[in-house]
């Protein structure tokens, strides 16, 4: 997790050291166990799309807000995991003008490869969809 923080302490393991200098954040983090952990908040800037463009605009880190999903690319995602982001997106659409919703693989082709094949798009945009029509029927 202090990775997405950008503070990794790079003695606790060899590796680390190739990842000196690398500036990494996220707003959020999505546990598999469904658990959302808040690293900036939405006003800051997070550092999750490095070099990057969406929608004829460059450097996405200073206009998005960066949700990481714990997991890789070929493990599927647990339904916990797309409840709580639907939760997520449904509150941000609430306060923020969002106009896209895109992976890092969109914003970042060839360079980043998440949420990767086993993120089911549809199971995601379903999940929003039963959260808006419940608010609807309220």
């Amino acid at each position: 997790m202090q990775f997405f923080a950008n503070s990794l302490d790079f003695s606790t393991h060899p590796y680390f050291d190739s990842l000196r200098g690398l500036r990494v954040s996220a707003h959020f983090l999505i546990r598999r166990g469904g658990e959302l952990i808040q690293f900036v908040p939405c006003a800051g800037r997070a550092w999750h799309a490095g070099l990057s463009a969406w929608g004829g605009r460059e450097c996405c880190n200073d206009f998005s807000l960066g949700v990481e999903l714990e997991g890789t690319d070929d493990f599927a995602y647990t339904e916990l995991q797309y409840g709580r982001l639907a939760l997520l997106t449904a509150a941000l659409r609430d306060k923020y003008p969002i106009v896209d919703i895109v992976g890092h693989s969109d914003i970042a082709p060839g360079r980043k490869t998440d949420p990767g094949p086993s993120f089911e798009w549809a199971r995601y945009r379903a999940a929003l969809g039963r959260i808006k029509n419940a608010v609807r029927r309220r």
